[in-house]
């Protein structure tokens, strides 16, 4: 252990697998060791370290880099299976020598993860990943590889998006409403860093407890751009790491029953477009989908600006699909438990499953990879005259944009390379953009620590 710097202090360990994974096959284990430019153990090393240092109060993606820059992590293929050589590792992952459990598995979670993606859906051809379908397909089998799909299991699975960086009455008030939540046996999906991430499964920790509940899911769903800006914080017990955020939004609204959205930055407005966007498609006039807008009174003004964006960039038609609540969890909870009956009966009307929403459709601009070039973002088509579901669509890339710009370390390097990303559009959007991403920098929505820069220029 290293003791020059107690914040800084290392350890050297060998861990055997804990949690959901099996065995690696020799290939993956050779994928994961290459240190080559294709191969996986840069990504690994990256998002370990984003792990073993859970409950990071920083969001700069290259922080843990710095602070453990000899970081280093081997699978191992042994006659038994497989073992993890952790090398100057953080030792906030340790009590008296040994890992935390729950940061063992997490760390096997990502082991899995990475391998998986890489050989099963990436590398194999299994999935045509240019199609709707097949993307869909990959997202199950990935959720499925990693045991969160829970057949015969009535529907129960909240998802709660928001913030990471947000003020502490906004966090307690998160924790109140996963309380509720948890009081009427719900479970809860989130993003699973800090924040609005971490609040809804403390809260909801509590009242399992109270209500004898075992086998709880407290599930975290990141991938390997955010994970490092936004450390698993250690109360999920089930990570999911998907190849990129576009894999990610789906698996929210394929896994969850129901979502939660409290205050937040451009994230969670990124989060809102990619639902409303598929909420407001035609082909999904008839599926219930409870989404409830919620916060302490002092953030009010946050959601009044919020719902008028919305209502001027997607029309009157958008508010119809979502709930304001304000500074009141327990009919928070209640209108997602009773929105969980009305999922329930819809799905037995359609013959879909309660563990994965089948049935709704999600277009392709959803689903394939954005990425932000400052070409692309310069390119976006934010004017009006277009199906609603299609301007939600470059809306949601837009702040996509912002967020790799903010804390994702590609997006970082494009942007000290050659300066904000210009975003282009209708004169009246553009003016409430302006106005809605002024207000997250003044209200320190953008980073959790030190003097925020745009990313961005907003022009019309």
């Amino acid at each position: 252990m290293d003791r020059a710097d107690p914040s800084a202090q290392t350890v050297n360990a060998r861990i055997s697998p804990r949690g959901e994974l099996d065995v690696l096959s020799r290939y993956e284990v050779a994928r994961l060791r290459d240190a080559s430019s294709g191969g996986l153990h840069e990504l690994l090393r990256r998002c370990s370290l984003a792990v073993l240092t859970s409950g990071s109060q920083s969001d700069d993606p290259r922080a843990a880099q710095v602070r453990y820059p000899d970081f280093d992590i081997q699978v191992l293929q042994q006659d038994r299976g497989i073992k993890i050589e952790l090398r100057n590792a953080p030792a906030v992952a340790f009590v008296d020598g040994e890992i935390i459990r729950g940061v063992a598995e997490l760390l096997f979670a990502v082991v899995r993860d990475i391998a998986y993606t890489a050989s099963e859906v990436v590398e194999s051809q299994a999935f045509d990943l240019r199609s709707s379908d097949g993307i869909t397909n990959a997202v199950f089998e990935i959720l499925r590889n990693a045991r969160v799909l829970r057949p015969n299991i009535e529907p129960h699975m909240v998802v709660c998006w928001g913030g990471h960086s947000i003020p502490r009455h906004e966090y307690e008030y998160t924790k109140a409403v996963g309380y509720e939540l948890g009081l009427r046996g719900l479970d809860i999906v989130t993003g699973c860093g800090p924040g609005a991430m971490k609040g809804p499964m403390k809260g909801a920790t509590i009242a399992h407890a109270k209500q004898r509940r075992r086998d709880n899911c407290y599930i975290g769903i990141t991938e390997p751009g955010i994970i490092a800006a936004e450390s698993p914080n250690p109360i999920v017990n089930h990570l999911v790491i998907m190849p990129d955020i576009e894999k990610r939004l789906e698996s929210f609204v394929r896994l969850g029953h129901g979502i939660i959205v409290f205050p937040g930055g451009v994230g969670t407005a990124e989060e809102i477009l990619y639902l409303l966007g598929i909420l407001m498609h035609p082909a999904n006039a008839e599926i219930p989908f409870p989404l409830v807008l919620t916060g302490p009174k002092e953030s009010a003004d946050y959601f009044e600006q919020i719902d008028r964006f919305l209502r001027l960039a997607l029309g009157e038609e958008a508010a119809r699909h979502y709930r304001i609540v304000v500074q009141d969890p327990v009919e928070v909870a209640r209108a997602m438990d009773r929105g969980m009956r009305q999922v329930r009966q819809h799905r037995l009307d359609a013959k879909d499953a309660f563990f994965f929403n089948w049935s709704l459709h999600i277009p392709e601009a959803f689903q394939h990879p954005f990425d932000p070039t400052h070409e692309a973002m310069a390119g976006l088509d934010l004017h009006r005259g277009r199906p609603v579901h299609e301007l939600a669509a470059d809306l949601r890339r837009a702040f996509s944009g912002i967020v790799a710009g903010n804390v994702k370390e590609p997006g970082m390097a494009r942007i000290e390379a050659h300066g904000p990303f210009e975003i282009h559009g209708d004169a009246e959007i553009m003016r409430a953009l302006d106005e809605l991403l002024r207000a997250f920098v003044e209200q320190r929505r953008m980073k959790m620590s030190g003097e925020y820069r745009p990313c961005y220029r907003v022009l019309s």
